[in-house]
């Protein structure tokens, strides 16, 4: 094998190039914003790791494999219809021109100085090779711990324990019910095999309500074997926790405590946690206290995660999500049978959306906000309020809350420890979307893994889990931040609430939004339509912010 090198510093001006490029499939859009007045750029997507004092030469081992080349950003994706509307021009403009362009080569990647030709011998044609760490001892697999059990930590303890490597999963509370709008776009079914038998609902019809309760309604655009899919987190996260178990994961119910990181690359991370045993639901308060010794460690701890303060990976700006999930009547329950709400407006959410989701025999009615957490019980009565003629005479069953992060964590990997899903910060803004990117987060991480471990037969190191984050920053970096600059845009105020409404109608914005959140990916972009939709929305904005507003509907 031939010997190529490179420096730390080289690698971390990589990455920042990476992040460049990633960055520039939506310069168009964030431009156009930004000379319209409408809204400051966004900041860029965070894309970093600790950096070490001093350089030191890297050599890259002969593994056999080539590095992959980058996949070319997705679409900007929105759920709920609602994102149909924040499919505005610029997220659409932003996509139009990506399928002219070559995919970036090499993302995140150093790069290679090759050494001067010995003997008259060129290195033409030789190829960049995934490097790998020193071998193991005979016998003995890497052993990774996932710290939460999620569709994160479920995704990536599955890939890992397929590979062969020993692989542990913690999880406190094996019946968790997360407050969580529980959509689920429909590529997700079948890239991750996912039955049918946990959809809740199918959803195909979404209603769109302004601040004055203008109802636009959405999904027309959808073919007949096309939908969203409703589930509840307590069943689909308990489906791909058993699915790991099947793979070969040790799944321990636990409360994970603390870390002791090695001081070595050849010591083990030392892991204590409160081993609750067969206490399924968490109800034991004390457990058991215990260590375990593993090589990596995978922070897929929610937004509080403790694996995140363990590596200092950063505080970021989070969200408070409040629901009830309420039982209403049958004639009522019908209306909600292939459909969801949203409401926006001041009175149920400063910075957000209000919604009404349907479950398989309840609805679940809730709100969230970044700008006035101490006002959330204020905003869950304004959607009780405004819904109350279609919820009316429900029976609450449970109430749910719980932190959104708003944004990826200034730090994802220290040494052999990374953050997936909501521990990284992972959650979309203007839509909220979670589910999907955290899933995606833990499945591309354990493939990376896997890979540059040689199927677990080799260490890794920070270089190894930067080739995960290299890829999702590459691949969804433009996603997000496209979403932060149109939350930014129509969530500040009633009047740019009610032109986010207003650009819901459009056929053109439907299309386009459900090809990007039904399969991460922009379909039959047409240019002419996007500046046709620019046009719209700047009009819209005008007549919205200069006219008085029209007067309070009634909804029946």
């Amino acid at each position: 094998s031939r010997w190529l090198w490179r420096s730390q510093d080289s690698a971390r001006s990589c990455k920042h190039r990476a992040a460049a490029m990633s960055m520039s499939k939506v310069s168009r859009a964030a431009a156009t914003l930004s000379l319209a007045g409408l809204v400051a750029p966004a900041n860029a997507f965070s894309v970093a790791g600790p950096a070490t004092a001093t350089d030191r030469a890297i050599a890259l081992r002969g593994a056999g494999q080539t590095a992959p080349a980058a996949d070319v950003a997705p679409a900007a994706s929105a759920w709920p219809l609602a994102a149909a509307a924040t499919a505005l021009g610029a997220a659409a403009v932003a996509t139009s021109a990506r399928s002219r362009r070559a995919p970036a080569k090499l993302v995140g990647a150093a790069k290679v100085v090759a050494p001067a030709p010995r003997h008259g011998k060129s290195l033409r044609g030789a190829q960049i090779v995934v490097c790998a760490g020193a071998p193991l001892p005979e016998g003995r697999k890497l052993r990774v711990a996932v710290i939460g059990g999620g569709p994160a930590g479920a995704s990536c303890a599955i890939e890992l324990a397929k590979a062969g490597i020993e692989t542990y999963m913690i999880e406190r509370k094996l019946d968790n019910c997360k407050p969580c709008g529980g959509a689920i776009p429909l590529c997700m079914i079948e890239e991750f095999d996912l039955p049918m038998s946990i959809i809740d609902r199918k959803v195909r019809k979404m209603t769109m309500i302004s601040p004055t309760n203008k109802e636009v309604q959405i999904g027309e655009t959808l073919k007949e074997d096309e939908f969203i899919g409703m589930v509840r987190r307590e069943v689909m996260d308990s489906f791909l926790r058993d699915r790991a178990v099947e793979s070969g994961c040790k799944v321990i119910n636990g409360l994970f405590m603390t870390m002791i990181a090695p001081k070595t690359k050849d010591e083990a991370y030392v892991l204590t946690y409160n081993d609750f045993g067969d206490s399924a639901d968490g109800s034991a308060r004390q457990g058991v206290k215990k260590t375990l010794e593993v090589d990596v460690v995978i922070g897929a701890d929610g937004a509080n995660s403790r694996v995140a303060k363990e590596i200092e990976a950063g505080d970021y700006e989070y969200a408070i999500a409040f629901q009830e999930r309420m039982r209403i009547p049958e004639d009522k329950m019908e209306y909600y049978k292939e459909r969801a709400e949203m409401y926006v407006g001041e009175d149920v959410s400063p910075d957000f959306y209000a919604w009404v989701f349907p479950k398989c025999d309840h609805v679940a009615v809730g709100t969230g906000t970044v700008v006035d957490k101490k006002g959330i019980q204020k905003y869950q009565q304004g959607i009780r309020d405004r819904a109350a003629n279609r919820i009316a005479g429900g029976e609450i069953l449970r109430v749910e809350a719980h932190p959104i992060p708003e944004h990826p964590r200034p730090w994802r990997v220290k040494d052999r420890a990374t953050l997936i899903g909501d521990a990284a910060g992972y959650v979309t803004k203007c839509s909220g979307e979670g589910i999907y990117f955290a899933a995606k987060s833990g499945r591309m991480c354990a493939e990376s893994i896997v890979t540059r471990s040689e199927n677990g037969t080799r260490q890794i190191d920070d270089r190894d889990l930067f080739d995960y984050i290299n890829k999702f920053d590459a691949k969804y970096g433009a996603t997000y931040f496209v979403l932060d600059a149109l939350q930014k845009l129509f969530y500040t105020s009633d009047a740019a609430r009610e032109s986010f409404v207003d650009l819901c109608e459009l056929r053109y914005v439907q299309e386009v939004t459900f090809d990007s959140y039904l399969y991460k990916t922009v379909q039959g972009n047409n240019p002419l339509g996007d500046v046709a939709l620019l046009g719209k929305t700047l009009s819209s904005l005008a007549k919205n912010n200069l006219s008085k507003p029209a007067p309070m509907r009634t909804l029946v």
